[in-house]
């Protein structure tokens, strides 16, 4: 395939008193331009070390990444990030949050142009009432909603989010998502998904990559999702395929599961 993003070898080990850890080894992957694809598997498995290293905040011990066919050699603006926690500027308010980014990335725009970027975002997001608010004044979700703008904002060539819905109830999870969709539908972001929920990579995913346990966990499936876009949350769980891609999934996980009892 013509990949736009790739990972070769991708590989973390973490020294220790007792010898080499090694977390995530020979992961590779290859994802074509505008792909959507969520990275699945248990609990400490590595999903969120390889997004880490994807993103350029932690080394890589072995292996490269590339995306747009250039190594990528540290954290930058080519990839906006979307974490658990947003990480927002707790003494700025939703607007300046958003606009740090946007200084950054468009310093030869205008200020109106960098403005009226803001705007959009917050508005995309539903926040364009709540611009003047500081992160202390909004819920859980509404930090969330700043996050995906903040992301999106600097136009990057591909989005990174490290389980970003994984501490939201199940009616704003539902929301969020379907935020993020609207957002990815008419940008077409490269996209790379950390999540532990099964049904929210069925619904956002074009593909799903299953991880194999730890230690030295790899890529140990990759299933397809052949919805077609845009998508109906409640017309595709109508459809049996649906079941069965839930079946796929949870199978996979539970064979790991029991391979994680066996080993302890």
């Amino acid at each position: 395939m013509d990949s736009y993003f790739e990972t070769y070898n991708l590989t973390k080990v973490y020294k220790t008193p007792n010898g080499d850890a090694v977390i995530v080894k020979g992961f590779d992957l290859k994802i074509k331009k505008g792909e959507f694809v969520c990275v699945i598997g248990h609990s400490g498995c590595g999903k969120s070390t390889v997004l880490s290293m994807v993103a350029g905040l932690s080394e890589v011990s072995d292996g490269a990444v590339i995306l747009d066919g250039k190594e990528i050699d540290g954290a930058g603006p080519d990839r906006g990030v979307v974490f658990q926690s947003p990480c927002l500027l707790p003494w700025l308010t939703t607007w300046d949050n958003v606009m740090i980014g946007v200084k950054q990335v468009y310093y030869h725009a205008t200020k109106e142009e960098r403005e009226q970027i803001v705007e959009y975002y917050l508005a995309a997001v539903g926040l364009s009432e709540a611009k003047d608010k500081r992160p202390g004044e909004l819920s859980g979700g509404m930090r969330q909603r700043v996050g995906l703008a903040r992301a999106f904002a600097l136009s990057p060539k591909m989005l990174l989010l490290d389980e970003p819905f994984g501490m939201l109830d199940k009616l704003t999870k539902f929301e969020l998502q379907q935020v993020l969709l609207d957002l990815w539908n008419r940008e077409r972001l490269t996209a790379m998904m950390i999540t532990h929920d099964v049904d929210e990579a069925i619904y956002l995913a074009d593909r799903i990559v299953m991880m194999t346990s730890g230690p030295a966990a790899t890529i140990g499936s990759i299933l397809e999702i052949t919805f077609p876009r845009p998508r109906d949350r409640k017309e595709i769980m109508t459809t049996d395929q649906y079941y069965d891609y839930r079946e796929f999934l949870m199978n996979f996980l539970e064979e790991k599961d029991s391979e994680i009892k066996e080993a302890a």
